[in-house]
């Protein structure tokens, strides 16, 4: 009889648990009739999701058809509404039409999604960069201000949310509108932090004040947005905002069907896991990426980013296999911690250790970044299946390079 391991989602976390799984079944001799490995996903793309803020999203999506395909994982285009742990089956709509999956062993690779609170305007008229349709509809609506009918904040940008996305965004955004032959634009950062960036750590918030202010965008701290309309915003204070455009960027929660696991979760509702990824009083479920959480070192919690999601993946793969032929799995223990974040034209900033220390800035920092950005964390372009057998072993990469 043929198991079944079902990877949800088609993420970083999700494509390389669904890519480990395939290489130990293939490292165990298991035949693929055998043990069929199966990965749900809403769309036919691998979103390279941390790139969203840029101008040019061409090169942000990989098509999983030519990562799974070669290494024997079957893919179905369907959104998860629903799962049954008892019963170790899955309910998602495909097609129009409702349908259900059986699993051995399940990995939940879900994701995260931006946190959206109830302000009023906010669905109707804000903007953001977590998915790439998203992406693709805030460029469309900045190419398109000029030929917008005259309004105090036509072109104006606010930006909601100083952590990294926020910043990232806020950052590329004077060239976009430059781009779209906006001579006089106006971008604005805001947080409800009294500091933009504070969460990048001391030595960083110097460099990212410089980067914001020589590409002329404008910081506001310790701001409480509290209704948003199709011409800006209305501050907790009473005070306005003209904005045509409203980026909101602040914050991320897990995917909201963690809560089908009637097992411990955190604040942002990360699914608790074992070193090994499997979730914490569950006996045939694993869970990585953003919709899970562990102390990766004994001590810090994971992050909601492609730096972990990666190696989760590939961990969980791995030992979602084990689990289901009996043999040992293997812990994940990551003993380092980076953080590059994008400064648009000025540059990136590089800091190492969760103390998060100055380790490169500029356009030294940039080079780290590009390279993270358009080739480490890519799956191997070359469509070969030992290639991306050979990058889904569960290993840790070690840290990415600096430049001088």
């Amino acid at each position: 009889m043929t198991q079944r391991i079902v990877v949800l989602g088609g993420g970083f976390a999700g494509l390389w648990s669904a890519a480990g799984a395939a290489r130990a079944r293939a490292a165990f001799g298991v035949a693929q009739d055998q043990l069929e490995i199966v990965l749900i996903e809403r769309t036919a793309w691998h979103s390279i999701r941390v790139r969203n803020y840029e101008a040019d999203l061409s090169d942000t999506r990989v098509e999983l058809d030519r990562v799974l395909g070669p290494i024997g994982v079957r893919r179905v285009e369907g959104e998860v509404t629903g799962i049954d742990v008892g019963r170790r089956s899955v309910a998602y709509m495909s097609g129009g039409a409702p349908q259900t999956m059986s699993y051995d062993r399940l990995v939940f690779a879900l994701g995260s999604v931006l946190a959206r609170p109830p302000i009023p305007g906010l669905a109707a008229h804000a903007f953001d960069v977590d998915t790439y349709a998203a992406a693709e509809r805030l460029n469309a609506h900045i190419a398109g201000l000029p030929r917008r009918a005259p309004t105090p904040g036509r072109f104006a940008v606010l930006v909601v949310g100083g952590g990294l996305t926020g910043i990232e965004a806020a950052a590329e955004m004077p060239g976009k509108l430059a781009a779209a032959g906006v001579a006089a634009p106006r971008v604005i950062l805001a947080d409800h932090s009294s500091r933009v960036g504070a969460g990048m750590g001391e030595s960083a918030l110097p460099v990212i004040g410089e980067a914001l202010g020589t590409l002329g965008v404008e910081t506001r701290g310790g701001v409480s947005v509290a209704a948003i309309d199709a011409d800006g915003v209305t501050l907790a204070t009473g005070e306005r905002i003209d904005a045509a455009t409203v980026v909101w960027c602040a914050g991320m929660q897990a995917h909201p069907l963690t809560a089908a696991f009637a097992v411990e979760r955190d604040r942002l509702g990360r699914l608790a896991v074992e070193p090994s990824l499997k979730i914490k009083g569950l006996a045939a479920e694993f869970a990585a990426g953003d919709s899970a959480w562990l102390l990766v070192d004994g001590v810090h919690s994971s992050v909601m980013s492609c730096q972990h999601g990666r190696p989760m993946g590939r961990f969980a793969g791995h030992n979602v296999v084990c689990d289901l032929l009996g043999r040992p799995t293997l812990p994940l223990r990551i003993e380092w911690y980076t953080t590059i974040l994008d400064l648009g034209p000025w540059g990136a900033v590089y800091t190492e250790g969760w103390d998060r220390q100055l380790a490169s800035r500029g356009a030294a920092a940039k080079r780290t970044k590009e390279l993270i950005n358009r080739d480490r964390i890519y799956p191997p372009r070359s469509g070969e299946r030992q290639a991306i057998l050979d990058a889904a072993a569960p290993t840790v990469q070690t840290p990415p390079a600096r430049f001088k």
